[in-house]
């Protein structure tokens, strides 16, 4: 399994943007997706973005046309690009890898803190 490492995060002001990377121990190009997700304190996580081995996105409705998710193969990165941040945005992101191979437990980085105030 690979190793993800989040960067990346901090205090931004509302209308902010900052931009999120997970470094990959090895390849990423053959995992089925790789994604962005968060855990606000006292919620659930969630799936904020994905971005499959083909390029196809997928985004939660509170981020669509605000964040961006992108993969970099060559680099073994995947980022997260968010724009006009709101105070509901804070929570800690983590980065995903998604195999869609049975037996095999997603990966997970260990995630970064984003705080959106003012």
């Amino acid at each position: 399994q690979v190793q993800l490492v989040e960067s990346g995060g901090g205090l931004v002001q509302p209308g902010g943007s900052l931009r999120l990377s997970c470094a990959a121990s090895r390849s990423i190009a053959s995992i089925l997706y790789m994604g962005w997700y968060r855990q606000a304190p006292g919620k659930q996580r969630e799936l904020v973005a994905r971005i499959s081995r083909g390029g196809s996105t997928n985004y939660a409705d509170s981020v669509k046309g605000r964040f961006t998710i992108s993969r970099d193969n060559a680099k073994n990165t995947v980022y997260l690009q968010m724009n006009g941040l709101k105070p509901e945005d804070t929570a800690v992101y983590y980065c995903n890898g998604q195999y869609g191979i049975i037996g095999v437990p997603d990966s997970w980085g260990q995630g970064t803190q984003v705080t959106v105030s003012s």
